[in-house]
């Protein structure tokens, strides 16, 4: 098998490219580096809607790419939750980035198991998980530039996405879960 390096397979790897990039800009000892790391985590974040239309709509869609998309997904958002709990310790912060995290490991390992069995179709993406995925980064971009703006507490709004976050990606995985242990019923 060949490996295709097209235009949205480039945007992917870098997206995964910038993860080493923003974890060195969020440290920087200088007064606008949660500015720059949030431009950072938006120019990922922009490419990974951009990759997959590009795929879709200039018909380059490839196995690798369909592997390397989610990888490149769940790799930024674990990293950025790290730092952001590093950062900013707290208990809630810690248990949502947790669910957000555990729940990205187990729905990629039971897709890959539901594949294997043929059954792939039965945990493909939802209307929920893509609510989930536009509040999860809002959060993460919010929680990344902390400052307050135009008299907005924007940490305070990022916390409270995080955890709307989290309950959404409990509901999604129960979801995912459930059509695939019905799978196992039939």
């Amino acid at each position: 098998m060949t490996i295709e390096f097209n235009l949205p397979t480039n945007l992917t790897l870098l997206r995964i490219g910038l993860i080493p990039l923003l974890a060195i800009t969020f440290y920087l000892p200088w007064e606008y580096s949660n500015v720059a790391s949030t431009c950072l985590f938006a120019i990922a974040a922009f490419t990974d809607w951009l990759d997959g239309y590009l795929a879709r709509k200039m018909s380059l869609e490839t196995a690798f790419g369909a592997f390397l998309d989610p990888v490149a997904d769940k790799l930024m958002v674990a990293v950025v939750l790290v730092l952001i709990v590093q950062q900013q310790a707290s208990v809630t912060l810690a248990i949502s980035s947790a669910i957000i995290i555990g729940r990205e490991i187990t729905i990629a390992s039971l897709r890959e198991w539901m594949a294997e069995i043929g059954q792939k179709a039965k945990v493909k993406v939802s209307a929920l998980g893509k609510w989930k995925t536009t509040v999860q980064m809002s959060a993460i971009g919010f929680l990344l530039y902390r400052d307050d703006l135009f008299g907005l507490p924007i940490n305070l709004i990022g916390y409270w996405l995080l955890y709307i976050a989290a309950f959404l990606t409990l509901w999604s995985m129960i979801n995912y879960l459930s059509a695939a242990f019905s799978t196992l019923d039939e």
